[in-house]
């Protein structure tokens, strides 16, 4: 009996995978397929701000610095979040006036943080146990920095307009279930990403 029901559990689970995955394929390729470059959209601009962002800044700005901003999309995503003085900020003002301020409160709290933090020691820090970092962490991390930023400032903005984007947009960057997975997966990445393993042993050796 209980392998039975362990059975169908896995057998449902498969079949909603299953269906997600063709689903999301589905979505994919129909927003592909009505794309107009004549008439340009907010999800054609989002898309190519997510793809030419990411080449972008993984060749300008380098692992480190990305790491730096990383961080710095944290702690401004929870000081914005979280403020006491955002509710008094914002008391008065229209629907419209909320989102844009909140907005402009983020970018405002993330250069500023972004400042400090490049220049203090943090970036010497990640720079000294980087300095062997793949070109593919580059890229890696910018695509997972933009993705970040994009998802963000989304969820910033009032459900009237998000809902005007595409399923496959939406999907990607505006759902709950996608800021969860752009918001852990710069976290994952980073504990996963491994040092050479030369320069490990080096490390072991001084330590001994």
């Amino acid at each position: 009996m209980l392998s039975f029901l362990a059975l169908t559990t896995t057998t449902g689970s498969g079949e909603q995978l299953m269906s997600a995955a063709s689903q999301a394929v589905t979505e994919t390729g129909s927003f592909f397929q009505n794309l107009d470059w004549t008439n340009p959209s907010w999800d054609l601009f989002i898309v190519l701000f997510f793809l030419i962002a990411s080449i972008i800044y993984g060749l300008s700005l380098g692992r480190d610095r990305i790491l730096v901003i990383l961080i710095a999309i944290y702690m401004a995503l929870a000081v914005v979040n979280y403020a006491p003085f955002a509710e008094k900020l914002v008391s008065g003002t229209t629907l419209e006036d909320f989102f844009l301020i909140r907005v402009l409160s983020f970018a405002a709290v993330f250069l500023i943080l972004f400042f400090l933090l490049a220049r203090s020691a943090l970036l010497h820090t990640i720079g000294a146990h980087a300095s062997h970092s793949s070109w593919w962490q580059v890229f890696v991390f910018s695509f997972l920095h933009v993705g970040l930023l994009i998802s963000i400032t989304l969820s910033f903005l009032p459900e009237s307009f998000t809902s005007q984007l595409s399923p496959f947009t939406h999907n990607v960057f505006a759902t709950e279930n996608a800021r969860f997975i752009w918001i852990i997966l710069p976290i994952v990445v980073m504990a996963l990403v491994r040092k050479p393993k030369r320069r490990r042993q080096r490390e072991i050796d001084e330590y001994m």
